[in-house]
């Protein structure tokens, strides 16, 4: 049964006392009241029944939210007054209840369509994000953020969809816009106990970066930070406090620089023997490591502070007598007073103990940061190790003295050890850098035998690193020539060497004893596993295009189209386009009544030179290779549509960015090439 639907004045509508929905929420009434506004009129009919003895009028039991919206935009003047809404009339209110249940029961759109909906009102229907965020009642930062989940890696947005992870969790992975990186920590975390963290995912992704409310970068300052060419990779889900600060060693430089400026002028000023600049905002056990503290002594109380103390014992002793002749005790008032007069009496006679100018010219001081980024002196001052030196070892000329003094601790600064470690370092890098063949056994092994440790390199003393290239695709494997031939070389690699018992030292020794070939196998191996897979006219493509044409490679004899690697992921019309540039129209329209998956197979057998056809056809089938898969590109051809085209320049593509089923026919998928 059909009912009819009236235009009613709103003014002539009132919510009914049937309506289930008791309850709302502000933000969301307010989203509504501004797409009503700015729609200029209400998207979905109430439903009512006619109010006896009122013309017109109507009760309203489903739709009474858009109904107080527009009664408030009415109010505000943002609609007229006889502005009117589209009512279903009943006839009457049998079954009032359980129609406003059943129109209450909505079925909200997720989070995932709602990214993808804002991403496409920007990209495809021109509007900005200004636009869209007064449209639907949200903040413009609100928009941005959601159009940046639209932009997540296809794996995260997936479980997004798919509701295998939340927005929360979403959200920390959008905090940067890195998708490699978001890809790879998405990979190491979604099915362990921390896949749902979002405090562990954001430091992942922050890893070597700072936040914007670090101390370090509260210290250095964000104009200082990027005119020493930082970037910062803004995050819209969080503030300034929380932006990731990407080059943590620009920081770190910076850091120091300024630490170590700040504390001289502390030493200057306060007149200590020795300080240290520390990054960090504690001193660690290791710094403090045979260290003696200085013990000041606490000053004498003055006239003034004793007249005081005299002062609040008084005031506390009339408190205490006044509460125990009450019968009902000391009052709130009193007690806090009494709180207070303890707390300036404690204050008082703990005082500080002070140092003498004697004890600071012999004293060691960490300056260390404060959580707002200040440096500040750590509360507790030390002897300096020269002054312990003098004291504990007193007894220099005895035969039994340890080399760094009887105590065995050492006999110079902290300073003075690090400074000589740098200069020893020095007239270490200067010979290596000499010996050409040395420094690159040096080399390869430091970077092989990192790779092949996960934690304990550090004994390596060298930040040189053959970190593999993250994967671009998750759990993709090819399955081609190249990726069978390269397991094979890693499993010919003479690992003969590597004893983890052995130590650094050993295995040092017994990789240098390797033959010439293995040792210059493990290096190629080092070097080659760091090569990044970069898409063709992005950053970095044009070098790899370079290194594959100086060595000559070539990619037809390596690597062939086949129905599961490439055809099928194109589209009917494109395929059949490939099949006539290289047999032209006839070999074309030969194949045109094909199913999809019968003519990615067709293809997959025609540029591998297995259908009959002309020698000059196999020939040029055999030698096709996509775009995307060459290292030598030919020239661009003529804007002229009348030019001639080489067959290599008529093989460009181009596809769309909509992804497609391998059952489409004709759609498009934005991985085709």
């Amino acid at each position: 049964m059909t009912y009819p639907i009236v235009y009613a004045l709103a003014r002539n509508c009132v919510a009914s006392p049937l309506n289930v929905r008791t309850e709302s929420d502000s933000d969301a009434d307010a989203e509504l009241e501004a797409m009503i506004g700015q729609a200029g009129f209400v998207l979905q009919n109430l439903i009512g029944t006619a109010i006896k003895r009122k013309k017109d009028s109507y009760s309203i039991f489903g739709g009474g939210r858009r109904l107080a919206r527009v009664h408030a935009l009415i109010e505000k003047g943002q609609l007229p007054e006889d502005f009117c809404v589209p009512v279903m009339v009943m006839p009457d209110a049998k079954n009032a209840i359980e129609l406003s249940l059943a129109e209450n029961q909505k079925l909200p759109m997720t989070a995932a369509d709602e990214c993808t909906a804002f991403k496409n009102m920007i990209e495809k229907e021109g509007k900005t994000p200004a636009q869209v965020a007064a449209r639907f009642g949200k903040t413009e930062r609100f928009v941005l953020g959601r159009v940046r989940l639209a932009d997540l890696h296809e794996t995260i947005f997936e479980a997004l969809r798919k509701g295998d992870i939340t927005l929360e969790v979403a959200k920390a992975y959008g905090s940067t816009s890195d998708t490699v990186r978001q890809a790879r920590v998405f990979e190491q975390y979604q099915d362990s106990y921390y896949g749902d963290d979002v405090y562990t995912i954001r430091r992942e992704l922050a890893s070597g970066s700072y936040r914007g409310g670090d101390p370090k970068a509260l210290l250095v300052g964000r104009e200082a930070y990027l005119e020493a060419g930082g970037r910062i990779d803004s995050d819209l889900f969080s503030d300034s406090a929380s932006e990731n600060w990407i080059d943590g060693d620009i920081l770190d430089r910076l850091t120091d620089e300024k630490l170590a400026v700040e504390a001289e002028a502390i030493r200057e000023r306060e007149g200590f023997g020795e300080i240290r600049a520390l990054p960090t905002t504690r001193v660690s056990y290791i710094e403090l490591d045979g260290l003696s503290p200085v013990r000041g002594e606490i000053p004498p109380p003055t006239a003034e502070d004793e007249a005081r103390c005299a002062e609040i014992e008084a005031e506390m002793t009339i408190i205490g007598e006044a509460a125990n002749e009450s019968d009902d005790g000391i009052t709130d008032d009193d007690e806090q007073r009494y709180r207070d007069l303890e707390s300036e009496l404690r204050e008082i006679q703990n005082r500080p103990p002070v140092l003498s100018d004697d004890q600071k010219a012999s004293a060691l001081a960490f300056v260390v940061l404060g959580e707002d980024g200040q440096p500040r002196v750590h509360h507790q001052v030390y002897r300096t190790p020269e002054a312990m030196s003098e004291t504990d070892d007193s007894d220099d000329d005895r035969d039994d003295a340890a080399p760094g003094g009887a105590s065995g601790k050492p006999a110079i600064s902290q300073r003075l050890a690090d400074e000589l470690a740098t200069m020893k370092a020095e007239l270490l890098r200067v010979h290596v850098a000499s010996d050409p063949r040395f420094a690159l056994d040096l080399g390869t092994f430091v970077m092989v035998d990192a790779a092949q440790r996960r934690y304990g390199a550090s004994d390596l003393a060298s930040e040189l690193r053959a970190d593999a290239a993250p994967s671009r695709v998750i759990g993709f494997e090819s399955g081609t020539t190249a990726a069978e031939e390269w397991a094979k070389l890693e499993a010919g690699l003479d690992r003969s060497w590597i004893d983890p018992d052995a130590g650094v030292t050993g295995r040092y020794d017994a990789f240098c004893a390797l033959g010439e070939e293995a040792r210059a196998a493990w290096l190629g191996w080092a070097i080659a596993r760091t090569i990044h897979a970069v898409p063709a006219k992005t950053t970095g493509s044009d070098f790899v295009d370079h290194l594959g044409c100086k060595l000559g490679i070539d990619v037809a004899a390596w690597w062939r189209p086949t129905a599961k690697n490439y055809f099928k992921r194109l589209t009917k019309t494109t395929i059949l386009d490939l099949f006539a540039e290289i047999g032209g129209s006839e070999l074309g329209q030969r194949y045109g009544a094909s199913k999809k998956d019968l003519l990615a197979s067709s293809a997959e057998q025609l540029f591998a030179g297995n259908i009959i056809v002309e020698a000059d056809v196999k020939e040029k089938a055999l030698a096709w290779l996509p775009d995307a898969m060459r290292f030598e590109h030919p020239v661009a051809a003529l804007a002229n549509d009348d030019a001639d085209l080489e067959p290599a320049d008529a093989a460009e593509i181009t596809f769309d960015d909509e992804a497609v089923g391998d059952g489409d026919e004709d759609e498009p998928i934005a991985d085709a090439a």
